[in-house]
């Protein structure tokens, strides 16, 4: 764990799937903070990389089209001092990791943009995506940046 004071210094986003809130979370704060905390995602579930997701990061520079997904029991939780779990089910799984190792869990609530994309259209798909990665960049600049005006969206 970090010191008092420090910020975690280990961080893992979970959500369902790892297909779209986790994977924008982790690479929205490696954007951010460069090499100076250690960044992860996973999900429940391993879904499968999610081209939406991959396309409004790409609107603001971040690329996450190598992203594989990876599911929160094959991860070594044991390395992690910070989980933030965006749905309820993350919450859930991450809360119960915490039995085993010395994490803090934030919950933070997200809505899943893939529910549009069942009946959208192209340009209503991507604006749900695109507010999703819009309120994770501003937790995320809210959360482990508070004092620095930092990137913006």
């Amino acid at each position: 764990m970090s010191g008092e004071g420090d910020g975690p210094q280990t961080v893992l986003f979970a959500c369902a799937l790892n297909a779209v809130r986790s994977p924008m979370a982790a690479a929205i704060l490696r954007h951010l903070m460069g090499d100076r905390i250690r960044v992860a995602s996973a999900g429940v579930r391993a879904g499968i990389t999610d081209p939406y997701a991959v396309a409004v990061m790409d609107e603001i520079g971040i690329d996450i089209s190598d992203h594989e997904p990876a599911a929160l029991k094959d991860l070594e939780a044991d390395d992690f001092d910070l989980i933030v779990t965006l749905s309820p089910e993350a919450h859930h799984h991450g809360v119960e990791m915490t039995r085993l190792i010395p994490a803090a869990v934030e919950y933070w609530p997200t809505p899943d943009a893939t529910v549009v994309a069942d009946s959208g259209n192209r340009e209503e798909v991507l604006a749900a995506y695109r507010a999703v990665r819009d309120s994770l960049f501003q937790r995320i600049k809210q959360r482990f940046l508070p004092t620095s005006g930092g990137p913006t969206v």
